[in-house]
């Protein structure tokens, strides 16, 4: 076993180091040894004028968007920009985050997407830790003024950044336009080593602060050079992308894929079903990538209108719980695509695949795909033991787009196994055939009288009863056994089943009398981050005043 080593980048990143899984991914083709720059440099030379983003009524021609990107690469270098340094955005799903993030790559630069729901607290964190030297923002977005919230953090930064603003003017900030319209293009992309840091990406997590993420190049080029394959994706075909480029996939299938896979994108920067819809048939888009209420909209706009999306090819659907009876649901209603269940996380994007064809359909809406170019282990909640195929544990996973480790070195410690493999925090099972299925988070497990019970089983069985839009599943006090189970139900329509009603659905579904709720509370919403997660630890805290005695 070769041992997992601390090295430094030429930005001065303490990234962690597999040598073995670097060797073997560049052996098998995962690992280009290239910079977005670089793709983006061959893709311009051979089609300039080859549309590769779509935002709004804008087409941008590669040839555009790599003459804005060399614009500003030459501004990043006039303002003394060095590689390793930080540029953040906080931006919805616009091209000049593609211009920006591509002018980074040219110059060595680090890319801190930053999701435009966060506020002064979480970006005045964000920004201080990142040690931020220029960051671009919106003027006013969907009724949230950016720029005030900066002149109000200012006094709070280490060291207070650049401020760029988007299609907006004032304020005392530089504006894009402006420099894009007086900036020196760079004539030449600098020198810029592929598994150097590129990107750095805060988790946005249920609990504590959050965690800053880091990839290279390499690991994200190795996600895009496996995923394209795996669902019969080419270059002919268009990507539409509503999932926020501040979010892991969003960043990969709008701002990465398009270069390195030669895939024009279609963005959407506020989420709305219909506008969605209209997008994807006017556009011929093939994927689509995002979480359970993006595939709920399309589906509902669909059965309402009587109508489906006829070039719709795959519809890769994860970042949250994502009911059985949803995938077979779209299935339905789109009968040229697969839409399948995903597993992955900001610090290993993508896992699994989706099945070969529609044969496989069961696969897609009961599993969490079948393991692509990904290495998987089970073990044991108590001991560490691995164990056999079909044994409920926690996942751990190894692959060529895993990320190079956190920003803060503490983070790291716990977060491996002595292999390198990266402790995901869900329980799960690997089926004999390749395929996983993830039953839950390890900290959203139920102890009840000693036996653990997955809330997620729970949540699904209650989901397909037809009564319920949203549930979420956490344990409450029991002077009994310790802890029983609750169940937090945002209703379809009308009432959401109450407590004798859930016990009916749960045992008609054939699980354990243990796995019924002992309370279930009617609620217009389910707390969540900014990424959508469920806040299951509010939940928690808020079932703690239905203690059993």
């Amino acid at each position: 076993m070769t041992a997992i080593e601390s090295r430094r980048d030429v930005g001065g990143w303490n990234i962690r180091w597999n040598p073995d899984l670097a060797a073997q991914a560049v052996a098998g083709g995962d690992w280009p040894n290239l910079t977005v720059a670089q793709f983006a440099q061959q893709r311009t030379q051979a089609h300039a004028g080859r549309v590769l983003l779509i935002d709004g009524g804008r087409s941008l021609s590669c040839g555009e968007l790599y003459d804005c990107a060399l614009r500003l690469a030459g501004y990043f270098l006039a303002m003394g920009l060095r590689a390793g340094d930080v540029v953040s955005f906080q931006l919805p799903n616009w091209w000049e985050a593609s211009v920006i993030d591509l002018a980074a790559a040219m110059t060595g630069v680090v890319t801190n997407p930053i999701v435009p729901m966060n506020r002064d607290a979480e970006v005045t964190y964000m920004l201080n830790e990142s040690h931020t030297r220029l960051l671009f923002i919106p003027g006013v977005f969907r009724n949230f003024d950016y720029a005030q919230m900066l002149q109000r953090i200012t006094p709070s930064l280490d060291r207070p950044p650049t401020v760029v603003l988007v299609r907006a003017a004032g304020a005392g900030f530089v504006e894009l336009d402006a420099v894009l319209q007086a900036a020196a293009p760079l004539r030449e992309l600098r020198a810029v080593d592929p598994d150097a840091v590129k990107l750095l990406m805060y988790t946005s997590g249920t609990t504590g602060r959050p965690k800053g993420v880091l990839h290279s190049h390499n690991t994200f080029h190795a996600d895009a050079r496996k995923m394209q394959p795996a669902m019969g994706l080419t270059a002919e075909d268009v990507v539409f992308c509503p999932s926020p480029i501040t979010h892991i996939s969003g960043y990969l299938w709008a701002l990465n894929v398009p270069w390195c896979a030669d895939m024009p994108a279609v963005m959407l920067d506020t989420w709305d079903p219909e506008v969605a819809f209209d997008l994807m048939l006017a556009h011929r888009c093939a994927f689509s990538v995002g979480a359970t209420p993006f595939l709920q909209g399309l589906v509902s706009v669909a059965k309402r209108r009587s109508a489906s999306l006829p070039h719709l090819k795959s519809f890769m659907c994860g970042g949250a719980s994502v009911p059985p009876s949803l995938i077979y649901e779209a299935a339905e209603v789109f009968p040229h695509c697969i839409p399948w269940r995903t597993f992955g996380a900001t610090e290993v994007p993508t896992l699994t695949g989706p099945p070969s064809s529609r044969a496989g359909l069961r696969f897609a809406a009961e599993t969490d795909g079948r393991l692509n170019r990904s290495q998987i282990k089970i073990a044991d909640l108590q001991t560490g033991a691995l164990l056999a195929p079909g044994e409920e544990g926690e996942i751990l996973a190894r692959e060529p787009s895993m990320a190079l480790g956190y920003a803060r070195d503490e983070d790291n410690q716990g977060a491996y196994d002595e292999e390198g493999f990266f402790r995901m925090g869900d329980i799960g099972r690997l089926l004999e055939d390749g395929h996983l299925v993830c039953t839950g988070r390890k900290k959203d497990l139920i102890i009840r009288a000693g036996e653990n019970i997955s809330a997620k089983e729970i949540e699904d069985v209650l989901y397909r009863s037809g009564r319920v839009s949203e549930v979420a599943v956490v344990s409450m006090p029991s002077q009994k056994t310790g802890e029983a189970i609750c169940a937090f139900i945002v209703p379809r329509e009308g009432d959401a089943p109450d407590l004798a009603e859930a016990a009916a659905i749960i045992t008609a579904a054939g699980l354990a009398r243990q796995k019924t709720p002992a309370h279930v509370q009617r609620v217009a919403e389910l707390p969540k981050t900014v990424s959508g997660k469920v806040r299951k630890d509010v939940l928690r805290e808020t079932a703690k005043a239905f203690r059993l005695d």
